[in-house]
């Protein structure tokens, strides 16, 4: 460790040689960690190529292995730029280039602080397995801050069709990302050990302890994905009910949807009316209760008698109870993003607020700042609130959980509300202003891999589309277009008990943390130690 720790010392202290071989050396890390990024944005839906993000950790092991912390700064950074700024590209659909570059640079800034970690423990034994857990880490932290996080862009979202979904199950999202990059991490470490080893290479003969450690990176995240299929269940513990999924669509994609109110409550009213007739003519099976998106009616119905009798005119044909995304409107106070239950007989009943309220789309922190850089801000006159329980209906004997939207993309709002007892999970999503992007497919594997997490039914019902249904092994049943309205109809496995992650809850990423903690510590503790020696004594 000793040594190690003077290298790093020597490194941050000693300045950079200069000459063209070094330039030219440094231009090709650069592209290269840019290509890291890029084969991380690709691997992700919807492309079915979940497996590119193991040699994209290998190529960012590669660029960052032996850094510099300043060099390691940048080369994160040019990752993180290259996979977020594709990724997140619909994010500026609507309101132009500002706020997702804006977006994409704050993200990449915590990629970037994790390839400064990753970097200083490249120096240690065992390394992929404390970069992985730096990767994480730095995930974990972007989830939560600033402004509550944001979690677009986990790895374990990329991986619903991969060999390491199982992990979901057993840890939730930090486990499977901690998987990917360890086994991506690992096959960097086993190149490098046998690619140094070779005849007439300048380095030591190969190593079998440290060749053996590489290949363990790669092989246990794989054998522990295929140990934890068993988590894997599609059938039902309670029975099965028959769910209905309604997409109304919107009259046009685009930010002006609200413009659209009394449509979008019409669209959905009608597709519901309509269902209603096929299940009176025996086409399709007859609902035990039916679900409708988010912003639904974004009229408020306790307000408007008007949308108050076009939904209890559509929930009474179909004579089952509906779930309603609504906003709500009260005379003070911040507006509400609110699921209503319906019942046909008595009416609104129960209601669940949105408790994971998106920054700079339903509020706006910091207004004044934010309206430098886009006038769009102003577009929410009147901010959001978050509620402050789990939402779980009981709509005809099942408890179904409501996870509304953006609010799917954190842990721990999914896992508090199968913990209150959801038996189905609920998606109620808008997509419609991010038009016909990648957004959709990006949160439809994000609800897939819920399912698998929690091991419950996720159901999918979006405005514009993409809606689905998914079972608890997390493999799409039905879903429907995009801009197209339709009912999905489809008898759901119904289930109570708790996946290990579900019991575990934030465990494996706090023990992840520790993971990442402990060596970066003692590197530069290490490192402080040996600046103190080098440091010339005073006179």
């Amino acid at each position: 460790m000793s040594s190690s720790a003077t290298r790093i010392a020597e490194d941050t202290q000693a300045p950079a040689a200069p000459g063209r071989r070094r330039r030219g050396a440094a231009t090709g890390r650069a592209g290269l960690a840019a290509a890291a990024g890029v084969l991380l944005y690709l691997s992700f839906p919807p492309r079915p190529l979940w497996w590119l993000a193991v040699p994209a950790f290998a190529l960012l092991g590669h660029v960052l292995y032996g850094r510099r912390p300043r060099a390691a700064f940048g080369l994160g950074l040019l990752a993180g730029l290259g996979f977020l700024l594709p990724l997140l590209v619909w994010t500026g659909e609507e309101v132009g280039p500002v706020p997702w570059l804006a977006l994409t640079l704050v993200e990449a800034l915590f990629v970037a602080a994790g390839g400064v970690g990753i970097a200083l423990v490249t120096r240690l034994p065992l390394w992929p397995v404390w970069a992985a857990a730096v990767w994480v880490a730095a995930e974990g932290v972007r989830a939560r801050w600033p402004f509550g996080g944001f979690s677009w862009g986990k790895i374990a979202f990329g991986q619903a069709d991969g060999v390491f979904i199982p992990l979901a199950a057993a840890g939730g999202t930090p486990l499977v990302g901690f998987a990917v990059a360890l086994c991506g991490f690992g096959l960097y470490a086993v190149l490098r050990t046998l690619r140094t080893a070779r005849p007439g290479a300048a380095a030591a003969p190969l190593r079998p302890a440290a060749t053996a450690a590489a290949a363990l990176a790669v092989l246990v995240p794989v054998a522990g994905a295929l140990a934890a299929r068993p988590l894997l269940h599609s059938g039902a513990e309670d029975g099965t009910a028959t769910a209905a999924v309604i997409q109304g669509n919107v009259p046009r994609a685009g930010f002006d949807f609200n413009a659209q109110r009394r449509a979008v409550l019409d669209n959905h009213a009608r597709r519901t009316e309509q269902l209603a007739d096929d299940v009176k003519a025996g086409r399709v099976p007859r609902p035990d209760f039916v679900v409708w998106p988010e912003n639904s009616s974004d009229l408020d119905p306790y307000t408007s008698p008007d949308a108050y009798e076009v939904i209890d005119r559509a929930v009474k044909a179909i004579g089952v109870p509906v779930s309603i995304g609504a906003v709500l409107a009260p005379q003070t106070g911040p507006l509400r993003n609110t699921q209503i239950l319906w019942d046909p007989v008595k009416g609104p009943t129960a209601t669940y607020d949105k408790r994971q309220i998106q920054p700079f789309g339903e509020y706006i922190p910091m207004r004044s700042v934010a309206r430098m850089f886009s006038s769009d801000v102003d577009r929410v006159r009147r901010d959001f609130g978050p509620g402050d329980k789990p939402g779980v209906f009981d709509m005809a004997g099942t408890g179904v959980g409501l996870v509304t939207c953006y609010e799917a993309a954190f842990d721990g709002r999914v896992r508090d509300t199968v913990r209150a007892g959801a038996q189905v999970i609920s998606v109620p999503s808008n997509n419609a202003t991010f038009g016909r992007s990648q957004m959709t497919y990006q949160q439809l594997a994000m609800d897939r891999v819920r399912a698998v997490e929690h091991s419950r039914t996720v159901l999918v019902p979006v405005t514009s589309g993409v809606s689905a249904v998914i079972r608890p092994d997390g493999t799409v049943v039905r879903q429907t277009a995009m801009f197209e309205p339709a009912a999905l109809v489809e008898q759901v496995p119904l289930r109570s008990s708790l996946t290990p992650a579900t019991r575990l809850g934030a465990l494996p990423e706090y023990m992840l943390f520790v993971l990442a903690a402990a060596p970066l510590g003692w590197v530069l503790y290490g490192a402080a130690r040996a600046r103190r020696r080098m440091a010339p004594e005073a006179p």
